[in-house]
Formats: C-alpha cells, sequence, structure tokens
C-alpha cells in the first residue's frame, strides 16, 4: 500500500470529517485529503491552529474547507449530535472521518498514573471517537461510498511497559473497529478501520523518543498513501481491518 499511487480527484465531491486537523498526521492528512478534492471539515481544540490549516488548503487551490472548534475532552451525546446537525445543515453530506484527535500524558508506570489522566484519556481516544462515529452514522449512511478511520497505536497493538492508560485507550479503538464492522457487515456503502501509523516523526514521537533524529523514521506525508487509500472508492472491501503502516 505505500506505493499506491491515488488519483488526483480521488475524493472530488467528498466530505471528510477530520478530528485533530490543527497538526500532525491530522494537519497533514487534511491537506492531502483537500489536494485530492475533498471538502474538509476541520476539527480541533485550537481555533488559531485551525485557522492556518484552513488557510493553508485555500492557498493551495484546494475547495474552501470549514472550521469546526470543539474539544472532545468535554464532548457529550448532545453536543455531538448538534455538531453533526451543522455538518449536514452546512455541507450537506458526509462521506467519511477520520479521527486523528488524540490526548497523551507522558511515559510513566502505571503506579505513577492517575484516575483523571485515564479518565481523559479513555474519553478523548476512545469514547469521543466512538460517540462522534455514533452522531454520524445517519450522514454516513446516506453516503454512497462512506469511509470511518480510527487511528491506532504501536503500544495499543503490542502493549509494552510505561504506555499505561494511553495504550489501553488505543487497544480499545482496534476493538470498537472489529465490533462495529461485524455489525455494519451487510452495508456495502460503509466501511470502518483502525490505521496505525508506526513510527512518525510527530510531536507525540518527540515526547516518547527525545533522543531520536526526526529524520531516522517516516515524516507524515510518507504515511499519505495510506490515508488516501482507506478514505478512497479503492479500499471498498478493506473492512473491519487494524492496517498497520509500518509493521
Amino acid at each position: 500500500m505505500k506505493d499506491y499511487i491515488p488519483r488526483p480527484d480521488l475524493l472530488a465531491g467528498r466530505v471528510i470529517l477530520v478530528t485533530g486537523a490543527s497538526s500532525g498526521l491530522g494537519r497533514v492528512a487534511s491537506l492531502a485529503y483537500a489536494r485530492h478534492g475533498a471538502t474538509v471539515a476541520l476539527l480541533a481544540r485550537d481555533e488559531a491552529r485551525l485557522e492556518t490549516v484552513y488557510d493553508e488548503i485555500v492557498a493551495a487551490g484546494g475547495p474552501e474547507p470549514a472550521m469546526f472548534p470543539y474539544d472532545l475532552a468535554v464532548a457529550d451525546d448532545r453536543s455531538l449530535d448538534t455538531l453533526a446537525g451543522t455538518l449536514a445543515h452546512h455541507l450537506k453530506r458526509l462521506d467519511g472521518v477520520l479521527h486523528s484527535a488524540h490526548r497523551f500524558y507522558s511515559l510513566t508506570p502505571l503506579e505513577l498514573q492517575t484516575l483523571e489522566q485515564w479518565q481523559t484519556l479513555m474519553r478523548v481516544n476512545l469514547i469521543a471517537p466512538f460517540a462522534l462515529t455514533r452522531a454520524c452514522l445517519p450522514l454516513l449512511r446516506q453516503s454512497p461510498d462512506a469511509s470511518v478511520i480510527f487511528t491506532g497505536e504501536t503500544h495499543g497493538h503490542q502493549p509494552s511497559a510505561y504506555w499505561g492508560g494511553y495504550a489501553v485507550s488505543k487497544s480499545g479503538v482496534e476493538t470498537l473497529t472489529r465490533i462495529w464492522a461485524d455489525e455494519t457487515g451487510s452495508e456495502e456503502n460503509l466501511r470502518i478501520n483502525t490505521l496505525i501509523p508506526g513510527q512518525v516523526a510527530t510531536t507525540l514521537r518527540s515526547r516518547t523518543h527525545p533522543g531520536l533524529a526526526p529524520e531516522t523514521v517516516a515524516s507524515p506525508n510518507d504515511l499519505m498513501p495510506w490515508y488516501l487509500y482507506l478514505m478512497g472508492a479503492d479500499s471498498r472491501a478493506v473492512r473491519g481491518q487494524i492496517v498497520e503502516c509500518q509493521p
């Protein structure tokens, strides 16, 4: 899949919601989706950073995106239903969701992690992606070809010491993917998968591996073939899979 070459109009006419769109892989994916024709709904906590990504897309000649400043840490059913309604009202459709937002604290032993930290990790990394997808399902089901991509993590796939609540929350994303794919298996127009980026030069990687030179790992742009493939129609047959960009 790393050699996948998407056609320039792969996502033309589609509306794609990207969480965590203000930085890291979410930002790069938003730019890539817009470059391939999608109208991107940008969601993140930081409105100023969202505006920067908005301006980048417009400057590159992409379809005008939409901005949704929203903090997933305080999400509830009512506000998520309102968000989905706003998407429907302004953008008229929804053909894909990339869940790229995440919360991380630090690498510490379990005995030093707090209940409050775990509650936030579970809420942002697992519960909010579930609840946002649930709120958007009616819109996604109206699309002729809808794709939901959850973002997993290497240490959620293969747990190891000190990753604690972050790894547990990301492990839950894989289980969520498989259950939801099983429940929607008969819906040919809707597919749900998890993508595990692996080691990539992002702010998270610099925090967990401060001594690692960025040029020794993949850049976010290197991973865009996977992000584009799973979001576009070429991956129609891929359902309920845990896809590792760098196995």
